[in-house]
């Protein structure tokens, strides 16, 4: 499988990020076409104390064709600018192959 993961940094106002990223954010990336799962993870710390991230999320595509035609649709548009629009000061994306299957 191949997975674009989006890490963002602490927000200023945490519990308003979490409603906006879960209620608002979320609903439109789910609705990307070839997007198999999405797994989301919040960080409680490191072994050096704080982490430097919050959030997590690692996003599932059958394989790195199906996330590049993924990416032409409008779902993934609507998602890239509005993860842009609230949290684009905050987010570093990563893209990787899951070597476990």
């Amino acid at each position: 499988m191949f997975k674009m993961i989006a890490l963002f940094k602490k927000p200023e106002d945490p519990e308003g990020f979490d409603d906006y990223y879960f209620g608002t954010h979320m609903p439109l990336t789910e609705k990307i076409p070839g997007l198999r799962k999405t797994e989301v993870t919040k960080f409680t710390g490191s072994p050096m104390g704080e982490s430097p991230y919050y959030l997590m999320c690692e996003m599932y595509y059958d394989s790195k064709e199906a996330f590049k035609e993924a990416s032409k649709t409008d779902e993934s548009k609507a998602s890239g600018k509005d993860v842009m629009k609230f949290a684009g000061h905050l987010v570093t994306f990563m893209f990787g192959e899951d070597v476990n299957g």
